[in-house]
């Protein structure tokens, strides 16, 4: 059975299985419980299937790939999942936390990690292949110019760990860009020194204007005559550490009934500026 990948799906089905077994094999023993995104013809899942000792799901949005895992794995129909991973509730795959392992769709994978971020406490890993200057951006360290919200949000939670590059030709249809894998693993942090809310709006607002200093690009979360060195700065010169700093700083100076504001500025800046 032969599966057409569908653009509008983001599919390019990886076709060499050394680098498949590459990237199962990068996953680290952190948990028992894997959650497959995007499972597609299989490439990973055949080798996940076949790790002892390991509770394997995964799930897949395209009918036609779910139809085929099926009829591939008859015996695995519980651990294969139709649905949108951006849609369902992380708890209904298992019932403790999971790793993360997938080749994921470049035009929603900057969603994929925001929900990562949501359940964070859930998943402990999560090694993955992505759009190679998206996985570059998110392993870039502050005054990078490819640092930018997810650098600060994923490392504010996780170690990255950039781990290879993969080329186009390895691809059915190849895209025309190239790949990374990369690990994401939970750090120690359990919960922020700060509002996590405000934290949130402080980091999406400064890349959201990232050419302006954050004196300019914060005006609407300072509370007035609030000072700090940081203003002078351009929000790709800090580090999350230095983030979570100026946050606990707006919060000690005095937030002036600016909750609506940080609320609406979450709704309008969800997934824009990554």
């Amino acid at each position: 059975m032969f599966i057409r990948a569908k653009k509008s799906l983001g599919q390019h089905f990886l076709t060499d299985k050394n680098i498949a077994r590459k990237i199962t094999d990068s996953l680290l023993p952190v948990s028992d419980n894997i959650l497959e995104i995007g499972a597609g013809m299989g490439v990973l899942t055949q080798f996940l299937f076949e790790k002892s000792g390991l509770h394997i799901k995964t799930i897949d949005i395209d009918n036609e790939a779910i139809a085929y895992l099926q009829t591939r794995w008859p015996e695995q129909q519980d651990a294969i999942f139709h649905g949108d991973f951006l849609e369902m509730d992380c708890r209904q795959f298992f019932q403790s936390s999971f790793s993360i392992i997938g080749n994921f769709p470049y035009h929603i994978s900057s969603q994929i990690f925001f929900k990562v971020l949501e359940n964070r406490e859930l998943i402990p890993q999560i090694v993955c292949m992505i759009q190679k200057e998206v996985a570059e951006r998110i392993a870039a360290v502050h005054g990078n110019k490819t640092y930018g919200i997810l650098s600060v949000f994923l490392q504010t939670f996780f170690h990255i760990e950039y781990l290879f590059t993969v080329n186009e030709n390895v691809f059915a249809p190849p895209p025309k860009v190239k790949s990374a894998v990369i690990r994401l693993i939970r750090n120690e942090r359990t919960q922020l020194d700060c509002n996590e809310s405000l934290f949130f709006s402080v980091v999406k607002s400064g890349f959201n204007q990232r050419r302006k200093t954050l004196r300019n690009s914060l005006k609407q979360l300072l509370p007035p005559d609030f000072t700090s060195d940081y203003l002078s700065m351009r929000p790709e010169q800090l580090s999350p550490e230095d983030f979570i700093t100026l946050t606990k700083s707006i919060e000690t100076q005095g937030i002036h009934d600016i909750q609506e504001d940080i609320h609406d500025i979450q709704n309008t800046q969800k997934y824009v500026a990554i």
